[in-house]
């Protein structure tokens, strides 16, 4: 009985995995895990009941009150909107025209406009959804391989809390003390690193097995130069612009990312406006879908919080630092014990929780430490241990969006995705580009210079 009590967290986990594949909704399933859990540990003496009061304000504090993610549901207005308006379509037609002779083509525009889409959000769940609502219904037509797409655009969709601007940098360097311009350049190189991993993946795996991405027929598309042009102008550009503003408005300083967002959804209404597809059913339409979308997303951002709050209360986060700390030591021992410690608590943490439990303890230690001249001294970049180490952090929290059981965007994909794709598809397509995010945090690790170097020419 003792030995049960003392891994209650492990158990969490393990029926959390189970009844995941269910197909009972997601946000249940978490709020309700969490809930039994509560009344084992009180039963067990572990917990008290009357700590679930502190789950409202967690909610409120965490959820409620944060003004980044009234960003949520205008991006999903947005991605509804182009999907309704046949804007979306379109696009990927286009692309799809522009690949045609490219292995896995339309799998590797959703990575293109993945990488462009993630510095126009920052927001993980309002990109996933997004890009589930503009890609996968076009993928499926195209009959692709369902582990593929769905694993191209969960990781695509991932990718804007890495590629600047980012809110996750933003408050990692807050916590450290670090300047927020270093660290968006410093995440740049490794952001469009990722992205050029996931390419060549899909190319590769494409141009082996042609089967798992079917081409676009040849019957299909502009019959001439003139009908292929008019295509570019009507399908290509107009979306093009509408991501140029969105993107632009935030380099530039005019808007913040919820500021652009309206943009964005405005955009997407004078976008359909313009494909004569605006009617008023459809405006209905998009309105209810991404009402009941966000509050899907609302819902499992509650259900988390109730989980996560019950997880750590247990103790699981101590099971799984006391379990690091058994490894080695030495400098190349600890930053490789804090990155394996980073990816596991990826499994059941979101990014802010593992940046709040690790960064403001660890960090510091690894600023300290000397790799034998393997970092070295970069000009114009100060605490360039620091800068590096919160960069590697940053790249290694891409896993903790894909990694189940608690993958938070594995469970917006499935939330939005079409009953024919299930939770086992979602996860069968994203272990190799969790493999690859872990390649590129490897290459960050052995080749510093892709953190450091952009920075060091830039402000020097």
């Amino acid at each position: 009985m003792e030995i049960f009590v003392e891994f209650l967290p492990l158990w969490m986990f393990f029926v959390l995995a189970l009844l995941l594949f269910t197909g009972y909704p997601v946000a249940f399933v978490l709020g309700g895990v969490g809930l039994a859990f509560a009344l084992i540990g009180d039963l067990a003496g572990v917990f008290r009941l009357q700590q679930l009061s502190l789950i409202p304000l967690r909610i409120y504090g965490g959820t409620m009150e944060s003004p980044v993610l009234v960003a949520i549901p205008m991006f999903i207005f947005m991605g509804t909107m182009l999907e309704k308006s046949g804007v979306a379509k379109d696009l990927l037609h286009a692309l799809q025209v522009l690949l045609r002779r490219v292995p896995g083509g339309l799998a590797l525009s959703v990575t293109l406009m993945g990488t462009i889409m993630a510095a126009t959000t920052g927001i993980i769940g309002a990109s996933v959804v997004m890009m589930t609502l503009l890609a996968l219904p076009v993928m499926l037509e195209r009959q692709y391989n369902l582990p593929l797409a769905t694993g191209t655009i969960a990781a695509s969709g991932t990718l804007g809390i890495l590629i600047p601007p980012s809110i996750m940098l933003v408050i990692m360097a807050d916590l450290l003390s670090v300047p927020v311009g270093t660290v968006f350049i410093g995440a740049i190189i490794p952001g469009l690193l990722l992205s050029l991993l996931y390419a060549v993946y899909i190319w590769t795996l494409c141009h082996v097995k042609p089967h798992l991405a079917p081409p676009l027929p040849d019957d299909i598309g502009p019959a001439d130069r003139g009908e292929f042009w008019a295509m570019i102008l009507r399908s290509f550009v107009p979306p093009v612009v509408l991501i140029v503003l969105v993107l632009g408005s935030i380099f530039a300083g005019f808007a913040t990312p919820t500021e652009a967002a309206g943009v964005g959804a405005g955009g997407s209404i004078l976008l359909a406006v313009f494909n004569r597809a605006l009617t008023w059913n459809v405006f209905v339409e998009v309105c209810q879908r991404s009402a009941l979308t966000g509050g899907m997303l609302f819902g499992i951002f509650v259900g988390a919080t109730c989980f996560s709050f019950v997880f750590r209360t247990l103790g699981g986060e101590h099971l799984i630092i006391e379990f690091i700390q058994a490894t080695g030591v030495g400098p190349w021992s600890i930053l490789s014990v804090l990155m394996l410690m980073i990816f596991l608590l990826g499994f059941f943490f979101d990014w802010i929780e593992i940046t709040l439990i690790v960064l403001p303890v660890f960090a510091p230690i690894v600023g300290l430490l000397d790799f034998g001249g393997h970092v070295g001294d970069w000009e114009g970049v100060t605490q360039a241990n620091v800068i590096w180490f919160l960069v590697l952090a940053a790249v290694n929290l891409q896993t903790s969006f894909l990694t189940p059981p608690f993958g938070f965007a594995l469970f917006y994909m499935k939330g939005v995705a079409p009953p024919e794709v299930t939770i086992q598809h979602i996860y069968r397509g994203i272990i190799p580009f969790v493999a690859l995010q872990v390649i590129g945090l490897l290459l960050c690790m052995a080749f510093p210079a892709l953190v450091l170097w952009l920075p060091s020419y830039l402000l020097h």
